[in-house]
């Protein structure tokens, strides 16, 4: 059986479809169109989706074969979100955690911690290019810290991602700084040199933005109440700094290019470790035994990885930072994942993303609408696809061609594929990545990407450059 291209009109039809559902659903449910309704409205799309490609011809089996490989290419990051779950929980009850909020309550203050939150996470995620350790990590108590200090958490999940993602973008060892220019044709140091054009200023922008918000922000008299916590936290805790081996231990192994789902892995067991030697209140307490205390140990290690589990002090405040929900938690993120990777299965499979995207090529005349089409086509296929890689491997291709074409260097393409489909993915609540932060920050997407300040003027960014001819590599056209 033959299959027909589709029209522009057509292969838009079940994107259209999903905008208005998951306004409604927004409008009709709120913060909660996540828990379910969300994943309603993607497996409707499909359905969509896939009575469009049975009108162009394409096959049940054909399709398919389209969602599998989606759901397969999500795979590795569904296991790394199950892991930073199982993580969290034996991170809080071996006390790493809870010593992170205790000396950065000691340390910080309300008008530079929004800096320094940012700061923190751009540094560590430099080190092993991994937004999503770091922010499973350090962010997580970077939440706790900055929270405590009375400023809201979607700003402070704001500065902690946008931290994050300007480590892992600027790492070398990042997954997506080498797809990047994979893609593009470029090498890797050309690449980073390049985008450090666009991605400083971006930074340097933000920096100054979280230091204003912080001397001008509302954070009400703190003082008294982060003694409270503190104490509240070091009578319930053994805590010392010996327990940052683990996490230092955790860097180092993905510093020496440990993957990151062993890495986590190792990390998640040296926790229960840490918890076993250094906390046994604590063990015994989640355990829910005081009798015998290897039973307890296995109990609190089992609890703590795989269910919700919370910690009680004498600080109602102290109580909710310290809450963790395991492996059980980031189900309901995984759900998502799943729904929206069926969604951009059916989508590449029966190729309505490369007929949106290259109509909307035609239309790229001069420089800067070219790199504003591949900007804007790596935060489509973010907000469809639902996945980084994705829009970044697509638009890659799609304009791998047309750069040399017109004159432009690769790395002009490369640089843009990072400033927009790296960054952007974290702002879609139903994308790997901004259903994973949103998990693990226990913030929603709704809550935090406003303030991910660097993530929105990255893509801004490349675009002003583009338009007004800033460090624009030209080359020679290709002769015919």
């Amino acid at each position: 059986m033959k299959t027909k291209s589709p029209t522009f009109r057509l292969a838009f039809i079940p994107i259209l479809f999903l905008i208005l559902l998951l306004v409604f659903n927004v409008l009709t449910f709120g913060d909660d169109a996540t828990g379910g309704p969300n994943q309603i409205a993607l497996l409707l799309s499909t359905m969509v989706a896939v009575i469009v490609a049975n009108r162009l011809g394409f096959k049940w089996e054909e399709l398919q074969k389209g969602i599998v490989s989606s759901i397969n290419s999500a795979l590795p990051a569904i296991l790394i979100l199950l892991l930073i779950g199982a993580l969290a929980g034996t991170w809080m009850i071996s006390g790493i955690v809870p010593t992170m909020i205790y000396y950065g309550l000691e340390i910080l203050n309300p008008t530079i911690c929004l800096v320094a939150a940012c700061i923190v996470s751009a540094i560590v995620a430099l080190a092993p290019g991994s937004s999503w350790t770091t922010i499973a990590t350090v962010g997580v108590a970077l939440i706790g810290i900055v929270t405590a200090l009375g400023i809201g958490q979607g700003l402070v999940a704001g500065a902690i991602i946008s931290g994050a993602y300007f480590g892992d973008k600027m790492s070398p060892l990042s997954d997506t700084t080498n797809l990047a220019p994979a893609m593009a044709g470029t090498d890797l140091v050309t690449h980073i040199r390049y985008m450090a054009l666009t991605t400083f200023p971006s930074i340097l922008i933000t920096l100054i933005i979280f230091l204003i918000l912080g001397f001008t922000i509302d954070t009400h008299d703190t003082g008294k109440g982060v003694d409270a916590m503190m104490e509240a936290i070091n009578q319930k805790f053994f805590i010392s700094p010996i327990l940052f081996i683990v996490p230092a231990a955790v860097v180092f192994l993905i510093v020496k290019k440990v993957s990151a789902i062993p890495a986590l892995f190792i990390g998640t067991l040296l926790g229960a470790v840490a918890a076993i030697v250094f906390q046994p209140e604590i063990v015994m307490e989640v355990g829910g035994t005081r009798e015998n205390y290897f039973e307890a140990s296995y109990r609190a290690a089992m609890v703590s990885m795989s269910m919700s589990n919370e910690i009680v002090t004498g600080s109602a405040e102290v109580n909710d930072l310290l809450g963790t929900s395991g492996m059980a938690g980031m189900l309901n993120t995984i759900w998502l994942i799943i729904c929206a990777m069926c969604f951009g299965g059916v989508m590449e499979a029966a190729g309505l993303l490369h007929k949106i995207t290259q109509t909307v090529i035609r239309f790229a005349k001069s420089t800067g609408s070219l790199i504003a089409t591949t900007a804007g086509t790596c935060i489509f296929f973010n907000a469809t696809a639902s996945d980084q890689y994705l829009a970044i491997v697509v638009p890659g291709k799609m304009f791998e061609d047309v750069y040399p074409e017109r004159g432009l260097a690769p790395e002009n393409l490369s640089r843009t594929l990072e400033d927009a489909g790296t960054v952007t993915s974290v702002l879609f609540p139903w994308n790997t990545c901004g259903a994973t932060q949103s998990a693990v920050l226990s913030v929603s997407t709704g809550d935090y990407w406003m303030y991910c300040f660097f993530n929105l003027i990255s893509p801004l960014m490349t675009i002003i450059y583009g338009y007004f001819g800033v460090k624009i590599k030209k080359i020679e056209k290709k002769v015919k």
